[in-house]
């Protein structure tokens, strides 16, 4: 995981918080990597939507990831769990990887402990963005 603190909008940030609370009450309870997320959540820099940077994964951005170690690039859209669709590319933000790149900008790598070990990707492109494209209320 990367050291610095991921930027997220306010938007992302409340409903974000709200989600993990509830699944804090749910079979989610007690999973390492959703504790990560909050602790990134508490030292996010927190920006308004319009203020986000172009570069910056944030929900509902799909993005080119590049895992450092097979060389494979994945493609993602980074959702809220009743959106998830693996088949379809939608990954959920309570899913390890989407919980890890929440945040991280084009040309940072993060490591992040999935069911099968641990990954290195890279962030290689933002292919689209909500707020970059205006689309403040996805």
């Amino acid at each position: 995981m990367s050291h610095k603190p991921i930027q997220i909008t306010q938007f992302d940030l409340h409903r974000l918080q709200l989600l993990l609370e509830a699944a804090s009450h749910t079979n989610f309870r007690g999973r390492e990597d959703l504790a990560k997320l909050n602790a990134e959540l508490s030292t996010a820099n927190v920006v308004a939507p319009e203020e986000i940077s172009r570069n910056v994964i944030t929900m509902n951005s799909t993005v080119a990831l590049l895992d450092m170690d097979t060389g494979e690039e994945e493609i993602y859209t980074l959702v809220f769990p009743e959106a998830a669709d693996i088949a379809a590319g939608k990954l959920s933000v309570l899913a390890p990887i989407g919980t890890g790149m929440l945040g991280y900008e084009v040309g940072d790598i993060f490591e992040w402990r999935v069911p099968a070990g641990s990954r290195r990707l890279q962030v290689k492109e933002i292919v689209y963005q909500p707020e970059a494209a205006g689309d403040f209320h996805l």
